[in-house]
């Protein structure tokens, strides 16, 4: 059994992301899909969906690629583990790879990105970076 369902998601992105798939399954988790939908809507994938399968769910995401068919993925990177934690205050959280980088917080509004978090004036956990 897995233990850190948001790093196994992580990686099985980076992984497809390299080897040019054109989706990939992740296990579900309402984590899992926050971030996905993060991911989205800051244009890192094309889309994604919930699929159910008997009793179990995933979430099937299609990346994105560009002209040349290279990832529009350059890193993506889990920072907060099951074993070390890692918190940011909100006037820590600004800017990430000035502007072309995204930061995925975990707050008490929910998961959010750096944007959000620094406009709503909320830090949180730091669940992982992307650009």
């Amino acid at each position: 059994m897995l233990n850190d369902l948001i790093s196994d998601s992580l990686t099985r992105i980076r992984n497809a992301a390299e080897r040019r798939v054109e989706h990939t399954q992740l296990l579900f988790s309402k984590s899992v899909e926050a971030i996905v939908k993060i991911f989205q809507a800051k244009g890192y994938i094309e889309s994604y969906n919930v699929v159910a399968d008997g009793n179990k769910k995933f979430i099937k995401v299609i990346l994105k690629y560009n002209d040349k068919g290279y990832t529009v993925i350059n890193e993506i990177e889990r920072i907060s583990k099951p074993g070390r934690r890692v918190y940011r205050k909100s006037a820590d959280i600004k800017r990430f790879k000035n502007g072309y980088g995204t930061i995925v917080l975990s707050t008490s509004k929910g998961v959010i990105d750096n944007d959000q978090a620094h406009s709503l004036g909320v830090g949180g956990e730091v669940l992982c970076t992307i650009w």
